[in-house]
């Protein structure tokens, strides 16, 4: 949902920003998907000197390969303090979209399209009572729909189906234009993204903080604080400067099909499938669960699973056009929660990765919070669960799928 009942002292109140130079604190971010460069945009505007160092190209990962759905995956089988951060990130998009479309006249096509989760008898999992009890206790509004409300709801949907929970005011994007959005912020406010700028390991003062990020060739760059936001390549990096974070890729592949547009009016989210229709009929559907480290590539046989498990639940799209198909590398953790904060006794050094599934819904939350922080201010929440030192406790049903 995009409308959430958040304490005002927590919405997205900041000062308009101006295209200006600045002298202040100087923050190193490594990684330039949509978090580390949102992250870089925010501490430009409290009066920060951000640089934003990415090995690749910035946002070619999983901030360009994902659906775009602002709406936590199955928080039920998350603690509370999960949908209490999903919830502070989702009452600042209205704000941030406002703020992008004024400053660069892009748009992310940010607008609310529901989910909908189609229930049926054979179901390996029933989600329904604990996502009303889950949808009650957090003032999520949702819908029980019979059969025939289902079907008149979505007329694709199969005619097996039983019921559905519907979610009106979940709310979509297209991620790829939210960031060539943030991307462009950064351009006009004169905020360097350095694209092949690979980092290979930091520099210390005499107290051991931190002061230098070191780029692969020997390029030494001084810092006061950096922030390691590299997605799923966070894990490895965090190897390289001596810290231990279990980030791991989750690959995830996704097929897009075409079909006139309103063929499908909702996100339709079912374990084994979701399809997210945009308004020009195309449909993003996605997305597998792979853990087969940096392996590149789509495979035959995911994408005729994915395919089979939407013609099963949603026939109607049986006669859509494969457009065409790509993947991409979630940054996973064991319990599928982000690491968020400073890390114990590396001053300096902070840490905004292992967003999983969530990481377009928390985008702007983590910016918030930890552009914030690394200025100094105390966060309006409650991190503890997020900290970067927590113990490693998987949890089967949220973290890490069984290795390949």
């Amino acid at each position: 949902m995009t409308d959430m009942k958040q304490p005002e002292s927590q919405r997205f109140e900041r000062k308009r920003f101006e295209n200006k130079e600045t002298d202040g604190k100087r923050v190193a971010v490594i990684g330039g998907g949509v978090i580390g460069c949102l992250t870089a945009l925010y501490l430009h505007e409290l009066g920060a000197n951000p640089i934003v160092l990415e090995k690749g190209v910035a946002g070619q990962q999983s901030s360009w390969a994902g659906a775009g759905i602002l709406c936590p995956i199955h928080p039920w089988l998350y603690p509370d303090s999960f949908t209490h951060l999903i919830d502070a990130s989702l009452a600042l998009y209205p704000a941030m979209n406002e703020m992008l479309l004024e400053k660069t006249g892009m748009s992310m096509q940010w607008h609310k399209s529901g989910l909908l989760i189609p229930l049926f008898e054979d179901d390996r999992i029933h989600h329904s009572d604990d996502a009303l009890a889950w949808s009650k206790r957090f003032g999520w509004h949702v819908e029980q729909l019979d059969s025939a409300q289902t079907q008149a709801h979505e007329n694709s949907i199969s005619e097996q189906v039983s019921g559905s929970l519907l979610w009106p005011e979940v709310g979509q994007v297209r991620n790829p234009r939210l960031l060539a959005a943030v991307k462009k912020a950064l351009e006009l406010v004169n905020v360097p993204i350095r694209q092949h700028a690979e980092v290979v390991g930091l520099g210390e003062n005499e107290q051991g903080d931190i002061n230098a990020v070191m780029l692969a060739g020997g390029e030494k760059i001084e810092t006061d604080a950096v922030l390691l936001a590299a997605g799923s390549w966070s894990g490895e990096l965090a190897k390289q400067i001596g810290l231990e974070l279990p980030v791991e890729p989750v690959k995830g592949q996704i097929v897009l099909l075409k079909d006139e547009p309103g063929i499908i009016n909702h996100i339709i989210k079912h374990d084994d499938v979701y399809m997210v229709p945009r308004s020009d009929g195309h449909i993003l559907v996605g997305a597998s669960m792979e853990r087969v480290g940096f392996r590149q590539g789509t495979t035959d046989t995911v994408i005729d699973s994915l395919l089979d498990a939407t013609y099963r639940i949603a026939p109607g799209l049986k006669s859509a056009e494969i457009i065409n198909q790509w993947m991409g590398f979630r940054p996973g953790s064991p319990d599928g929660m982000p690491y968020l904060g400073p890390v114990e006794g590396r001053k300096g050094l902070w840490v905004a990765s292992g967003h999983y599934r969530n990481g377009v819904a928390l985008a702007p939350g983590t910016a918030d919070l930890m552009s914030r922080m690394i200025m100094g201010e105390t966060p309006a929440m409650d991190l503890s669960d997020f900290r970067v030192e927590r113990p490693v406790v998987e949890r089967s049903r949220v973290g890490f799928p069984k290795t390949a």
